[in-house]
């Protein structure tokens, strides 16, 4: 039996990364690693603008106005958004004009229709100067052109693809998905919706996996329900290997009269890296890899188990197959004792909150490995070194958040 750490190490060590690359459109990239980095093709604001609807006016031409002196000034021209060509101002004149407008050449300020006499005017009465340069956006106060705006191994979501846009790429050039295949087996499991007899148990597994694998960018190409069945879990193993870049399976990896899983992945050529890790939940976690470079992990059949193993270690491996850094963790203070283990690394769902300016957390109250209300309201998975007792208040813990905390 290894530990978390020595775990992570191998597979790291084992991870392949995709190596072809392809271009998609831009209203498909979610959840898709850049495969270059990406720079500004011009700068941003692409030019000087108005940033509220008002005059565009030369300051110094205003600069002593009031209600009791307003100023006032005949408009010389109008400018909408999307106004194409501006002549430059007039001298002793102002510029009806829109937000977003380009500002013409001679004005350095614009002032709010609320400070004039109003916008259906052909003379203008100013009765409050802003200060000089208001309301003004500035061609590249945001951006200069060549900027960098995301680096290869860059994970797109709605921000991105947003930025994309603004800069014109209708496209992106970024790795492939991985290929994944998911296998529950038990045959005590129904899937939902199925008429489901007393003893049965709805599997939970199948879909709550294929969930987070895709959310991370993967393509799940097969999914399989299975009884434990020797020959139909080698049929479905071996077309699974075949077809993909990473297997996940739920159950059958422990030790019992008809866990088969591990004694198949050794017969189908898949050598294991590891079996056994010493954490709770998890411990019956297998890792291999074949020739070919497939990554093969084995999870326990306990939801909760099958989910921190998922978590923990399948989905930083995916982020390292497309070119990507796994998601970084965090720490925050423990609100209440943490139940640690004498012997295993301890993982357990918890919620986390700001309380006057701290990150703290609390663990999830239903801790057992079989028990998915854990998962209620909860957005970090909390763990822990190991310790005869548990862990204060008040301690600092290592948290990572769950995908869908953040999810969009």
């Amino acid at each position: 039996m290894i530990t978390v750490q020595e775990a992570h190490q191998i597979i790291a060590a084992t991870v392949q990364r995709l190596g072809a690359t392809v271009s998609v459109p831009l209203h498909q990239l979610r959840g898709r690693v850049l495969a270059e980095e990406v720079r500004a093709g011009f700068p941003m604001p692409r030019f000087t603008n108005a940033a509220m609807d008002g005059f565009a006016v030369r300051f110094d031409e205003i600069a002593g106005t009031s209600d009791s002196a307003p100023v006032t000034l005949p408009v010389s021209q109008e400018l909408a958004a999307g106004a194409l060509a501006v002549a430059p101002l007039e001298a002793g004149s102002c510029a009806r004009i829109m937000t977003g407008a380009p500002v013409p050449d001679g004005a350095d300020t614009v002032v709010p229709f609320e400070q004039t006499s109003g916008f259906e005017r052909e003379t203008v009465e100013f009765y409050k100067a802003p200060k000089k340069g208001a309301n003004i956006r500035h061609t590249g106060e945001e951006v200069k052109i060549g900027e960098l705006l995301m680096a290869a191994g860059t994970r797109l979501t709605p921000a991105e693809t947003g930025l994309l846009g603004t800069f014109g790429h209708g496209s992106a050039l970024v790795r492939p998905q991985p290929k994944i295949s998911i296998i529950t087996v038990g045959n005590e499991l129904r899937l939902p919706g199925e008429k489901a007899e007393p003893l049965a148990i709805y599997n939970s597994n199948l879909a709550m996996l294929a969930a987070c694998l895709e959310a991370a960018g993967a393509q799940i190409v097969e999914m399989h329900q299975l009884r434990d069945d020797r020959k139909a879990i080698r049929e479905a193993l071996t077309s699974a290997i075949d077809e993909s870049d990473m297997v996940i399976t739920a159950g059958g990896i422990s030790t019992g009269q008809y866990d088969f899983m591990h004694e198949t992945l050794g017969e189908l050529g898949v050598e294991q890296k590891f079996w056994k890790v010493a954490q709770k939940p998890g411990k019956p976690f297998y890792f291999g890899s074949t020739a070919a470079g497939t990554l093969c992990f084995a999870l326990p059949g306990n939801p909760i188990s099958a989910l921190v193993c998922l978590l923990e270690y399948a989905l930083p491996a995916l982020a390292l197959m497309q070119g990507a850094t796994p998601a970084p963790k965090f720490t925050a203070l423990l609100d209440e004792p943490f139940p640690a283990d004498r012997k295993r690394y301890r993982f357990l769902f918890g919620t986390t909150k700001i309380d006057d300016g701290v990150l703290r957390c609390r663990v999830s109250q239903q801790t057992d490995s079989h028990m998915l209300t854990a998962l209620s309201e909860a957005d970090c998975l909390i763990e822990a070194e190991t310790s005869p007792e548990p862990i204060p208040a008040g301690s600092v813990v290592t948290c990572a958040w769950l995908p869908w905390a953040n999810a969009f």
